[in-house]
């Protein structure tokens, strides 16, 4: 396993990971995910056990019909049994629980909105496939979603925090122990974030052999396995030539060999190592606003749209499947464009 690309050894963990949730979930639910399986990734069916482990966990705690059942006593037709009020009181009891470690658990519209979803598709499936009689999922409304401030950089925040990435002037007397050796690496991995806009999953998959210098790019694994080239320029270029020369120098652990971004342990760095990286450095430079990996690759996307005007052309390079997307993310900036272009048109010449 040692020797495949990244993302299929995600992939082969993931699906592992999934065999053994579905061991706690109602013998019925295997053949959902079975059905499922060719259209929807191995990260999505995870998100979608977990969920119906939630609601599993709902009907045992909180509906009286239920109370006394096992969890694996469950069968499919018990679905039939649940109403859209039902429904609607797991809705409501996900705003606020204890999870099975007795820990708080609050979820806001969103968390909200992805676990109907999640048993929505739950329940069109056995509803398409004629297993179940009712749909009650079907007529549950979402939660209403209110549009998020758009999280990003400003220009001179971007090179303030590739200014302290490289020198590292305000970082704990802790921190600067470990600058030293990862300050070239660290450099690379942001001004790639920040110069290509790809995902995190993306750049810690990366391989040696991914980069391609002859032709300014990158070789990646877009979500839903689509794999793509994504261009980079010479600040990027010259940050992962500094690292390049210092990764050949580094003996990676077995399994890491390929690997693009090693940890100090010399492993394949994880998304949660990048992601406590991006939140050391912009902590320091703007600590008002909370940044992650996501919103690096917001600040690409509005640089972008900013240089170019051309919103498909931003929606093609960050890996949207749908422009809408891309337009709901860049709104603010749409209506920029259009009030600076009020003027743009000549009705008649001035005398």
């Amino acid at each position: 396993m040692a020797n495949l690309p990244y993302y299929e050894q995600k992939d082969i963990e993931n699906i592992q990971k999934l065999r053994t949730m579905l061991k706690e979930l109602p013998p019925f639910c295997t053949e959902y995910f079975r059905g499922i399986e060719p259209r929807t990734s191995t990260r999505t069916r995870i998100a979608y056990a977990y969920d119906l482990s939630v609601f599993f966990d709902f009907l045992k705690k909180e509906n009286p019909v239920f109370s006394k059942m096992d969890r694996m006593d469950f069968r499919l037709e018990h679905l039939d049994q649940l109403t859209v009020t039902d429904l609607e009181e797991y809705m409501e009891y996900l705003k606020y629980r204890f999870n099975e470690n007795n820990k708080e658990v609050i979820n806001k519209e969103r968390g909200i909105m992805r676990k109907i979803s999640s048993l929505k598709s739950f329940y069109n499936y056995f509803f398409r496939v004629e297993k179940i009689k009712t749909n009650p999922a079907a007529l549950v409304r979402l939660p209403k979603l209110h549009d998020k401030e758009i999280i990003r950089l400003d220009i001179d925040e971007v090179a303030m925090l590739l200014d302290e990435v490289e020198q590292g002037e305000s970082l704990t007397d802790r921190q600067k122990a470990y600058h030293d050796r990862t300050k070239v690496r660290d450099l690379a991995l942001l001004t790639l974030l920040l110069g290509t806009g790809i995902r995190v999953s993306e750049c810690v998959g990366l391989d040696i052999q991914d980069v391609d210098f002859k032709n300014g790019g990158i070789h990646i694994h877009r979500k839903g396995g689509k794999e793509v080239t994504v261009y980079f320029g010479a600040e990027v270029e010259d940050a992962l030539n500094d690292y390049l020369a210092e990764r050949q120098r580094i003996d990676p652990e077995p399994g890491s060999e390929n690997a693009l971004f090693l940890s100090m342990q010399r492993k394949r760095m994880n998304v949660r190592s990048v992601e406590n990286l991006v939140k050391k450095y912009a902590k320091i430079v703007t600590p008002l606003k909370k940044i992650t990996p996501h919103k690096l690759r917001s600040t690409y996307g509005t640089n972008l749209y900013r240089e170019t005007g051309d919103i498909y052309l931003v929606a093609d390079v960050l890996g949207h499947s749908d422009v809408n997307t891309t337009k709901k993310h860049y709104a603010a900036l749409e209506d920029e464009r259009r009030r600076s272009a009020r003027n743009a048109v000549r009705l008649r010449e001035k005398e």
